[in-house]
């Protein structure tokens, strides 16, 4: 099978290098592709030097538009998996293997990799705990599903949920969101433990005032997708 690694970078010069060898070293049956949003510092740069695959966005599209880049990127390519990993180094590339052979064993549309089944490695600051147990109650409450760590970045999804998130995907904080897209289009969704790391570099786009629109604006999402038809 086909498997795509997908990195989006805004701004990782001091972690990039890194997370790509770490990738190249531990997750050797998958490819990868950085897609660099726009990035203001030496992201790109450092891609170029290092022979990197990277596609340069021209302009920042931000979270969701640099993911679904990569997506249409594995369409594009025929690629059978896709799962993201971030530029920040904390994702672990050791895990990837088991991520998708539990997919393909279980006949799983989407497995997320989750540092709450067993809360070993860093677990986020105690606002981000709070906020994670949030999201994970309105999915259940929506969905009758239970996720554990709906923030995680760390995804892998088939060709399937591929194609559809080639035709739309959250463009703002999207994981939780098309959690409840693929719950509601009846796509099975599971998870596996994994370890996170702290980030390597740069900084967090989810600021504490940004926290508080994240909130608001996921939620808001959620319950509209929820609804629709």
């Amino acid at each position: 099978m086909k498997k795509l690694i997908i990195i989006p970078a805004y701004n990782e010069s001091e972690s990039i290098v890194e997370t790509v060898q770490d990738i190249i070293n531990n997750a050797k049956d998958f490819d990868y592709i950085i897609i660099n949003d726009c990035s203001t510092d030496n992201t790109k740069e450092l891609c170029e030097q290092n022979n990197f695959n990277v596609i340069n966005l021209p302009i920042n599209l931000g979270i969701g538009g640099a993911v679904q880049t990569g997506y249409k990127y594995a369409k594009e390519n025929d690629y059978d998996l896709a799962v993201q990993v971030d530029g920040d180094g904390q994702h672990d590339p050791a895990f990837l293997c088991e991520m998708s052979e539990y997919l393909i064993t279980h006949d799983l549309d989407m497995v997320i990799g989750s540092r709450f089944i067993k809360k070993e490695g860093f677990q986020s600051s105690l606002m981000r705990r709070v906020g994670i147990k949030y999201f994970t109650w309105i999915i259940r409450l929506l969905t009758g599903e239970v996720v554990t760590d709906p923030t995680s970045g760390l995804r892998i999804i088939n060709k399937e949920i591929i194609n559809i998130f080639c035709k739309e995907y959250p463009r703002d904080y999207p994981e939780p969101e098309s959690i409840v897209v693929l719950l509601k289009l009846h796509k099975k969704i599971g998870e596996v433990p994994v370890i996170m790391r702290e980030r390597a570099g740069g900084i967090s786009s989810i600021s504490a005032v940004k926290s508080v629109y994240y909130m608001i604006k996921v939620s808001l999402a959620i319950f509209i997708e929820a609804i629709r038809k």
